[in-house]
């Protein structure tokens, strides 16, 4: 994963809708971006095809599940990921381990995610399947799966923000490289959100942020809401 990072930790997850797009997205955000594209937008060769002109741009571009993160995706997005070699994939807790070695039988070693949901109660984490976990449980999990990185989706801005907080120090306290929110981040959260989690020691944290930033009608990431984010993010 890319090394220029805002504050040392922070990357920021926008969606890219073409090429020149992307190429506002990354000069609006000054650099501090992972560009992405979500599996349930596309048709295979298409998100392929389009990833390749990306990284003609950026080393890495990262393959979401889309629809609020369907885990019903997690196959399409693999193979995406697969055929463009995208760099950073997201997928469902319960897929993630099988995806890394997937990947790795491949040679294709990708930057995997492992995706589950606020439970409403600091302390616990909630599964695709429904079932709540204890929280330190889950991340002794991940580390022992290998797996770099958790997703928490959706936090809704911040009406998870203790349970994000809670899972990046536990996270960073076993080793864990990342932890990603996504849903309902807005340039009105985001410097809560950072203030939130800048103690906690996490080496990298990757917000991801999408409906707040995106035209209506164009559907591209909008420049301007990039860079009000990353001013407030900075400050």
């Amino acid at each position: 994963m890319q090394t220029k990072r805002l504050n040392d930790f922070i990357l920021f997850n926008f969606l890219a809708k073409d090429v020149a797009n992307l190429q506002d997205i990354i000069v609006a955000g000054k650099g501090y971006i992972l560009p992405g594209i979500t599996a349930q937008d596309y048709e295979i060769e298409d998100a392929v095809q389009t990833i390749n002109e990306f990284k003609k741009v950026v080393d890495v571009v990262s393959v979401g599940l889309g629809g609020n993160g369907n885990k019903d995706n997690w196959k399409k997005a693999l193979q995406i990921a697969v055929l463009s070699e995208a760099g950073h994939l997201n997928q469902p807790f319960e897929n993630a381990s099988y995806a890394m070695g997937y990947l790795e039988g491949k040679s294709k070693n990708q930057w995997v995610n492992a995706l589950v949901a606020p439970s409403g109660k600091v302390g616990t984490v909630r599964l695709g399947s429904g079932r709540e976990i204890n929280t330190e449980l889950f991340v002794e999990l991940v580390k022992v799966f290998g797996i770099p990185s958790i997703k928490l989706m959706p936090v809704k801005g911040l009406a998870h923000l203790d349970e994000l907080i809670d899972l990046t120090r536990i996270a960073a306290k076993k080793d864990i490289q990342a932890v990603e929110p996504a849903g309902g981040i807005t340039e009105d959260n985001i410097k809560e959100i950072v203030d939130g989690v800048k103690n906690t020691g996490i080496e990298l944290f990757i917000p991801h942020i999408f409906g707040s930033t995106i035209h209506p009608i164009t559907k591209e990431t909008i420049p301007e809401k990039v860079a009000t984010i990353i001013k407030k993010a900075s400050e």
